[in-house]
């Protein structure tokens, strides 16, 4: 029997069509070896956050996708980085800079990993009312590794700004 783990993946984007690229990444997502996509959100307009003054007009579409598969939490961040990259997504070192797509891994399952290259859950997700509107929507009962909280209830205890606006529900 192969054990499956739950996976929490964040997208969004705010270059080009912002739309089209959450559904390429979606669809590329899909397409990795043994990957089942279980949920899919709604897709948000965002206010974008802690970002360069100059980028702060170009607003986030941002939504999560909800995954099962046996692929380990470094195999899985690896195959997304790779997704990312052939998206166009440049990694330039200048933190929050604009983005075709951005994809991040929220939680996988129980796990709590703190390496050089990856730290799961996401250390940010709790604060980041564009992560956790749309996890709230598809995963509103769980409660992610070190917070005590359901998804729902992080959600309550957010401020509403910056803004973060249902876009489609159907994508």
């Amino acid at each position: 029997m192969i054990l499956m783990t739950e996976y929490g993946i964040s997208l969004g984007s705010n270059l080009g069509q912002r739309l089209a690229n959450l559904r390429r990444a979606r669809a590329a997502i899909a397409k990795l070896p043994g990957v089942l996509t279980v949920a899919c959100s709604p897709v948000y307009e965002t206010e974008p956050v802690d970002v360069p003054a100059a980028y702060r007009s170009r607003r986030f579409l941002n939504a999560v996708l909800i995954l099962k598969t046996s692929a380990q939490p470094a195999e899985l961040a690896e195959a997304l980085h790779a997704i990312e990259a052939r998206m166009g997504r440049v990694r330039t070192g200048e933190a929050n800079s604009p983005r075709m797509i951005d994809i991040d891994l929220i939680y996988a399952g129980r796990r709590k990993i703190r390496s050089a290259t990856l730290t799961i859950p996401h250390p940010r997700w709790a604060r980041r009312r564009f992560v956790v509107r749309p996890l709230a929507d598809v995963r509103p009962a769980l409660k992610i590794p070190g917070e005590q909280r359901r998804v729902r209830e992080v959600l309550l205890s957010l401020p509403r700004t910056p803004k973060v606006v249902l876009y489609r529900r159907r994508w």
